[in-house]
């Protein structure tokens, strides 16, 4: 058995509580080739940036994003017919947030202000689908020392160009933390006494919210428009990936991972948790596909004071990005929190409008500027 799908079944039966500043535990869990260039993150990193939750409720940014996330409310772009006004795409595959268009050895993958939990759309958010574009953009040009990814160009704010690929049937999720509510998170599954989870053995005596040993992946595939956790060795007896692809895309995604946390602490956050997809290009190659790190597919913590609240047994504060419902005044703190957390990882302000009448700073419709901007990038691929 290829030492990337070996597993230990036989973990600790207790392990004692590790803050984030400990020293890290050898883990008992998939062993899978470890970055050389990236070490395990710390949080009495020199570098770190002090960053509370107070900067995310109290700032004076917050009420200049405010002021344009309200004039913004009418001009959501919740969806989008470029199939109708750019003849060089042939079809709109509707996802939840993006609108994929097959531009014939390319997709055009339109992100858009819609706003889902639990597979219902609930509502739009101004400015989202730029922020999520822009986020997957930063972090896609700083990871290419890592992953090799399908990115050919973003020719508008909400618009991403890329390599079409053989997508892997499989999303690689990669957890740092114990933590979550959904059925198929760790926490969830622990608490219930599962102690072998997708391939990881798990030792007895863990807590919610509580670092892992070392980060884990725990790959999921899709059945019926759920997740379905899976292991390594299903993956391959069931033809989903191959062994040299799922060997080379697991330390991917893991060395991904540790890079995004480093980077996301030195800015004052925790990456908890966050899922990557992966495909193959016309030559073979292994690409870094859809998003990274972004509001939608991480959980994101504030560094500073998660310690003390888990030694407290407390949650740890966090940039939620699920609401239960979505009037307005919770759709404007929702796009600031995404906006907040762009401006944050990346240490860029945020481009709003030059005006807070989002209507009069449009020189043309939205969609329109999409489908031109869209029209003269593939005529320039031809």
């Amino acid at each position: 058995m290829s030492q990337c799908l070996r597993t230990t079944l036989n973990p600790p039966k207790t392990l004692l509580r590790n803050p984030t500043n400990s020293s890290p535990v050898s883990s008992p869990l998939i062993h899978l080739p470890k970055s050389k260039k990236h070490s395990r993150i710390s949080m009495s990193q020199q570098n770190q940036q002090e960053l509370s939750l107070d900067s995310l409720i109290n700032s004076t940014r917050k009420e200049e994003v405010l002021g344009a996330i309200k004039g913004s409310l009418s001009y959501c772009l919740t969806e989008t017919s470029l199939n109708k006004t750019v003849p060089a795409l042939k079809s709109k595959v509707r996802g939840k947030v993006r609108d994929i268009y097959d531009a014939g050895d390319y997709l055009v993958l339109v992100t858009t202000d819609r706003q889902s939990a639990f597979d219902k759309i609930l509502a739009s958010i101004p400015f989202k689908g730029q922020v999520l574009n822009e986020t997957s953009l930063w972090w896609f040009d700083r990871t290419r020392h890592i992953a090799q990814n399908a990115i050919v160009s973003a020719p508008d704010k909400n618009v991403t160009i890329a390599k079409k690929c053989s997508v892997f049937p499989v999303e690689f999720v990669v957890r740092g933390y114990v933590t979550g509510s959904t059925d198929t998170s760790l926490w969830t599954v622990y608490k219930n006494g599962v102690r072998n989870y997708c391939g990881n053995a798990l030792p007895d005596g863990l807590v919610k919210s509580q670092k892992l040993p070392s980060n884990i992946l725990t790959p999921t595939t899709k059945a019926d428009d759920h997740d379905v956790p899976i292991t390594p060795e299903e993956i391959v007896k069931s033809g989903l990936m191959t062994e040299a692809d799922y060997c080379e895309v697991s330390s991917k995604a893991l060395s991904l991972f540790e890079y995004g946390q480093r980077v996301a602490l030195e800015h004052g956050l925790i990456l908890v948790d966050t899922k990557y997809e992966f495909g193959k290009g016309s030559d073979g190659s292994v690409l870094l596909i859809d998003e990274v790190h972004t509001p939608d597919s991480s959980r994101y913590w504030i560094a500073h004071s998660y310690e003390e609240r888990f030694q407290k047994g407390l949650e740890p504060e966090n940039v939620d990005k699920v609401l239960p419902d979505a009037p307005a005044d919770l759709v404007c703190e929702l796009a600031w929190r995404y906006i907040f957390l762009y401006e944050t990882i990346t240490k860029s302000k945020f481009e709003l409008p030059l005006t807070e009448n989002f209507a009069s700073s449009l020189q043309e419709p939205i969609h329109d500027r999409i489908s031109r901007n869209v029209e003269l990038a593939l005529s320039s691929l031809r």
